[in-house]
């Protein structure tokens, strides 16, 4: 698979899933995210290790790696060499959870089919392993919340984030446009997946709720990730958005 016909596919499963995103035209169609935030977890072919030897291959480099103990994550910063999005990766660490929900998790993704578990898109096919009951998502909301959605969601696009400069506007400007879709914004420190540095202005837009049948059969709305705009603050230098997006606390070498 080549890189555009990976951001693509990406693109393509993340408005399937988020048909409110998809519908929005308060910018140029042709608008490039800045970064595309993919949620994975340290598991089989699901782990940051396989997937980045995969994504290597299509021309991604990594640039960045943090480490957010708090929220039992190591992040990769991705970049390819032709100037287009970022991929931020977060793997969700197994470790960090206690021993009922990590089990349950574990069993869960144990069962996805052998053919779901290779090639190139296996961050744009859907959820590889069955869907959990009601009860079990309630259990992993509760122990972690990505955890709880990558159940769900399986090793996906979580959020796309995109650089107000580059959409012709500021983010008070876009931001009210989003609000008068329905589509408010949350200015918090953190997007539902990492923390965020000072050096950027960001805001958070939850995508609409969308109905989710449980292997039960019990039906749930629920809201799997969003939309993210962000902005430069004067001191923030020259670099790209995704390079200082997150907190430099947080950036760790590699062993």
């Amino acid at each position: 698979m080549q890189r555009d016909e990976f951001v693509q596919q990406l693109w393509l499963d993340y408005v399937h899933a988020h048909p409110d995103i998809g519908a929005l035209r308060l910018w140029p169609l042709s608008s490039g995210a800045e970064y595309l935030t993919l949620v994975t977890l340290n598991y089989g072919a699901f782990s940051a290790q396989n997937l980045m030897s995969r994504l290597s291959h299509m021309g991604y480099q990594s640039i960045a790696h943090y480490a957010m103990a708090d929220k039992g994550l190591l992040i990769y910063l991705l970049a390819p060499n032709d100037g287009g999005s970022c991929l931020i990766l977060a793997e969700l660490q197994l470790g960090t959870l206690c021993k009922t929900p990590r089990d349950a998790l574990t069993h869960l993704v144990m069962q996805s089919h052998p053919q779901d578990c290779k090639g190139h898109n296996l961050l744009c096919r859907g959820r590889p392993w069955p869907m959990p009951s009601w009860g079990l998502y309630l259990t992993l909301e509760e122990a972690h919340p990505l955890a709880a959605w990558i159940a769900v969601m399986g090793p996906r696009l979580h959020h796309a984030g995109f650089d107000c400069a580059t959409l012709g506007n500021c983010l008070e400007i876009l931001n009210d446009q989003l609000a008068g879709t329905g589509m408010p914004g949350l200015k918090e420190a953190q997007n539902g997946v990492f923390s965020l540095s000072p050096l950027i202005e960001h805001c958070f837009y939850p995508a609409m709720p969308q109905r989710v049948v449980f292997s039960e059969g019990d039906e749930h709305r629920l809201c799997l990730g969003g939309l993210a705009l962000t902005q430069k603050q004067v001191e923030a230098g020259t670099e790209r958005i995704a390079q200082i997006l997150l907190p430099s606390h947080a950036r760790c070498e590699v062993a």
